[in-house]
């Protein structure tokens, strides 16, 4: 029984489900077990007085959540509002947190081996909130860690 555990637990590990969407130029991506949906861009209440990359909160369905802008956290240059645009709601541990998107691209399932650690790409590449960089059919992706993005950066 033990052996066969393993067996699924290895397969588990060998496959990843993940989200792909664009900011500007570049395509990322982030594990699809913590989207809880994708929406289309609503009406954002500002708050004052808080970091440059907090766009504000939405009210999704009576649930109040914050919003934050990846163009501005990661010093990207901001397009245009444009239909394509989408807010991807996370639930991470007790906390719904949000992220503005310009294009969702996919859903994809990528093979571990597709997936560079980001220190054997280059070892000054700042990893702490990527975790890894995948080849896939000519594209490259960099795979977000979304938790530490929006949890341990700022919400806590």
């Amino acid at each position: 029984m033990q052996v066969i555990n393993q067996a699924v637990e290895n397969a588990v590990e060998e496959e990843r489900q993940v989200v792909a969407f664009q900011l500007g130029a570049e395509e990322y991506a982030v594990d699809i077990i913590n989207v809880q949906e994708i929406i289309k861009l609503q009406k954002v209440t500002r708050i004052p007085r808080t970091e440059p990359w907090v766009e504000g909160v939405i009210n999704l369905r009576g649930n109040i959540i914050p919003l934050f802008n990846l163009h501005t956290k990661f010093k990207l240059s901001a397009p245009d509002s444009t239909d394509e645009q989408r807010i991807i709601v996370f639930q991470l541990d007790d906390i719904k947190a949000a992220v503005i998107v310009d294009k969702v691209s996919e859903v994809l399932h990528l093979n571990c081996q597709e997936i560079e650690a980001t220190d054997r790409v280059y070892e000054g590449i700042n990893a702490e909130h990527i975790i890894g960089i995948a080849k896939l059919e000519g594209r490259i992706l960099i795979l977000l860690n979304i938790y530490k993005i929006l949890i341990n950066d700022n919400i806590r």
